[in-house]
């Protein structure tokens, strides 16, 4: 029997690259994104590979979600991966901060995430791996930050791992593992040309991440290479 994932900002970049990767392996791959007449890799990737079926999702629109909620009934899903996110608006710095913007981007980094989560969580339950996954970045990380700036950015996703740290110790009775990703600097329409990796080799180490995850694992924020960021 395959495994299920959904993936969420699935029509490009690192998504894409998650949904080619996993039905290469034979999973059974929902790729959700926002404009699914606009996907054109996306579609065709479904096409040639009967394992992929495309749906509109928009995290930020409760509908959509329940939608694909209906699509998957009961069915077990094995990894939810939380990959839709947004930079938002360049050059936020400090006396410059807009706070629409900065709303948009914690519906779409955040509370859509969440959203996701309490939608699918009795789905993940009944899978075999039952595994949560979030894309986050090191720009989360307060640890991390030596350089200030980027207040949108950075405030949503450390925003997001906090979600995820909680989600790992109340999902831990459903044997549920729920761990954060640093996917690296990958060249995507994000990360820009000059980024130190490609999309596939991020997507190949993060998939080799989540296949040695344990439940001690929960609520773990991994690097690219495996090891843990500090929160």
């Amino acid at each position: 029997m395959s495994h299920t994932v959904v993936i969420t900002g699935a029509n490009r970049g690192i998504g894409l690259e998650f949904t080619r990767q996993f039905a290469d392996e034979g999973w059974r791959v929902y790729a959700g994104c926002r404009q699914p007449e606009q996907a054109t890799e996306l579609n065709r990737l479904a096409a040639d590979n009967a394992h992929v079926t495309v749906h509109p999702l928009d995290v930020t629109k409760p509908a959509q979600i329940q939608a694909l909620k209906a699509v998957l009934g009961d069915s077990p899903v094995d990894l939810l991966l939380n990959n839709a996110g947004s930079y938002g608006p360049d050059g936020v710095r400090f006396g410059n901060t807009d706070p629409d913007a900065w709303l948009e981007n914690m519906r779409t980094n955040v509370i859509g995430p969440m959203k996701m989560m309490e939608a699918l969580v009795d789905n993940v339950a009944t899978s075999r791996l039952r595994l949560i996954a979030s894309l986050s970045s090191k720009m989360g990380s307060m640890a991390d930050n030596g350089s200030g700036g980027a207040y949108i950015y950075r405030s949503g996703k450390a925003a997001l791992n906090a979600v995820m740290k909680s989600a790992s110790i109340d999902l831990a009775p459903k044997g549920i593992i729920a761990v954060v990703l640093h996917p690296g600097w990958v060249r995507t329409a994000m990360g820009g040309p000059n980024a130190e990796i490609d999309a596939e080799t991020s997507a190949r180490r993060m998939r080799e991440i989540l296949a040695r995850l344990t439940p001690r694992d929960a609520g773990s924020f991994f690097d690219i290479d495996g090891s843990i960021i500090p929160w």
